[in-house]
């Protein structure tokens, strides 16, 4: 997006005044604006061109577009892009493979990224659309907790769909994953320093010396 126009680049007879405070100063002539800008040592900037008349706000417009600059930059920092993972079921699946690939679903939303649930019919599995219906509303109550439906059971050819989202958001994820980490690297560090100080504790003492002193005349 191109930079707003400020002080001798607007053009337009009048301006609707902002304050450098955010103040509402009122519809004035652009002269007189720019001199209000120059005499507090600010600058006129044109923040909303299409309104009628343009809004204009005073402000330091280097301080702003480097405050601005910060902001993108942590945001960009921040970001994590949620990716949509994809995890295939068997309509006759056994309890044991349900939990295994249940445990997929789980980590994937743990980290804040969406699961795909697919389950593919054989034969005459496709005859049967509701066992599927079932088995997918049977997972996302098990992962409620975590993430809840965003696109719901639907028949696709020999697959049913489903698109389970996470809670929460990518970073926030990231962030937490992070802090679990440290704060169980911390428990395993005391629990090694507590280990070590009571094998100390339980060492046995020197023994004292023993025998018989001769005092000589």
């Amino acid at each position: 997006m191109s930079e707003p126009r400020i002080n001798d680049r607007i053009r337009v007879p009048e301006v609707r005044l902002v304050g450098p405070a955010g103040e509402q100063v009122g519809v004035v002539r652009v002269e007189d604006a720019l001199r209000l800008a120059q005499e507090a040592d600010l600058d006129l900037v044109e923040v909303a061109p299409d309104a009628h008349p343009p809004v204009a706000k005073l402000m330091d417009f280097g301080k702003f577009k480097y405050e601005s600059a910060i902001k993108e930059r942590d945001a960009r920092r921040n970001q994590a892009n949620t990716v949509l993972k994809e995890i295939r079921f068997r309509l006759k699946i056994d309890p044991h493979d349900y939990e295994t690939k249940k445990g997929h679903v789980v980590r994937f939303l743990k980290g804040g990224d969406k699961v795909k649930v697919m389950i593919m019919f054989r034969g005459r599995e496709q005859s049967r659309p509701e066992m599927g219906m079932r088995l997918l509303q049977r997972l996302a109550e098990d992962v409620a907790d975590l993430g809840s439906v965003e696109s719901s059971p639907r028949l696709d050819g020999r697959n049913m769909t489903m698109v389970i989202g996470p809670h929460k958001k990518k970073a926030e994820a990231m962030v937490e994953q992070r802090r679990k980490r440290e704060e169980e690297r911390a428990a395993k560090k005391a629990e090694r320093h507590e280990g070590a100080a009571t094998a100390d504790a339980g060492a046995p003492a020197d023994a004292p010396e023993t025998g018989t002193a001769t005092e000589t005349a």
